[in-house]
């Protein structure tokens, strides 16, 4: 998943980045709301981890209300990207208000990188509509829960990268997806992108799922063949 992290402690962002980047997504991190509004209103996130203390501006102090603004800027303008608010602001009224301002789900800190995880899962389960995680396709079964992905029962071992790109393939069995869309799957900002990464995954994943398991437009990208 492409994640955005609005967070302004270095520490905490430097750690859940590095940490989120280890299970295959690309996480594109902001410190304060301004810049927070300003990614939202430019760009597709799958989803967003968003702490409620920010700086309104780059420098400034940070202030309970600027994370729940982006939050509602975000709703106002009918935006469902899904959110998990993370914050230190565990009273009940302070939970009340994210989750009326449309939060999907709220993480108090400090919290286990594994329950985090779980959590993202759930909410991305709530919004895609299905009750479970699990995608299968042509006798490949990928589930998110476990990062496990099987062959006719065998199991395959993918790097976390090229679990992302069969994931984004896999949830969108017969769109053809662009080496630019793949991209935004496995690179965060300032992430040098290697030209050929997409064809170098897809080859490797082609090599271990076989060579017609994800087909190519010539110009455009790549795709699953949708069951007839």
């Amino acid at each position: 998943m492409r994640l955005l992290l609005v967070e302004d402690d270095r520490m905490i962002g430097d750690s859940l980045r590095q940490a989120l980047k280890l299970e295959g997504h690309a996480v594109d991190w902001v410190y304060d709301a301004a810049a927070a509004q300003a990614s939202l209103a430019s760009e597709r996130f799958d989803l967003v981890l968003l702490d409620l203390g920010l700086p309104e501006q780059a420098g400034g102090a940070a202030r309970p209300a600027a994370g729940l603004a982006v939050l509602q800027a975000l709703r106002g303008r009918g935006d469902a990207t899904p959110v998990i608010v993370l914050t230190a602001r565990d009273a009940l009224p302070d939970r009340v208000a994210g989750l009326d301002a449309g939060a999907d789900d709220y993480l108090v800190k400090p919290f286990e990188l594994d329950e985090l995880l779980a959590r993202m899962r759930s909410v991305m389960r709530r919004f895609g509509g299905r009750a479970s995680p699990v995608l299968e396709h042509a006798g490949v079964r990928l589930d998110p829960a476990t990062r496990e992905v099987t062959q006719d029962g065998a199991t395959v071992l993918l790097s976390a990268r090229e679990f992302a790109v069969l994931e984004a393939l896999m949830q969108r069995p017969g769109a053809v997806l662009s080496r630019a869309q793949l991209e935004d799957r496995l690179y965060g900002w300032g992430e040098a992108v290697e030209s050929n990464a997409v064809s170098v995954y897809v080859h490797q994943l082609r090599k271990k799922l076989g060579a017609e398991f994800i087909q190519s437009m010539r110009g455009v990208g790549y795709f699953l063949v949708r069951k007839p």
